[in-house]
């Protein structure tokens, strides 16, 4: 296989993982505003965050090639996957023992 024909489906595919992860961004951002409560702004945010995290990160993955940059965001990637779905579980786990109640656990929710 030519190592152009290679370079230009590794620059493809770079793109469309920035591209996905740039959407999912902006959808996270938007779920934040356009969500009703406290725990569907929660599932947006942590959602998004890993899956945005996840498609930049694997993005510039490909383009550093299998060297020492490659390990280290292999290790940021982990590390933000792992926070962020922890922190996320860790505030919605709080509000709930807070007393906030989801939108459908509502009464007044008709």
């Amino acid at each position: 296989m030519d190592l152009n024909i290679f370079g230009n489906i590794l620059d493809i595919l770079t793109a469309l993982f920035l591209t996905a992860g740039c959407f999912l961004g902006i959808s996270g951002g938007i779920g934040l505003y356009r969500l009703p409560d406290f725990f569907t702004r929660q599932h947006a945010s942590g959602i998004t965050d890993s899956a945005c995290s996840f498609a930049i990160l694997f993005a510039l993955m490909l383009q550093s090639g299998f060297t020492m940059v490659t390990i280290k965001l292999f290790f940021i990637l982990i590390f933000l996957i792992i926070t962020s779905t922890t922190a996320t579980h860790a505030l919605a786990k709080t509000a709930l023992f807070k007393g906030q109640k989801p939108l459908l656990g509502r009464e007044d929710n008709h």
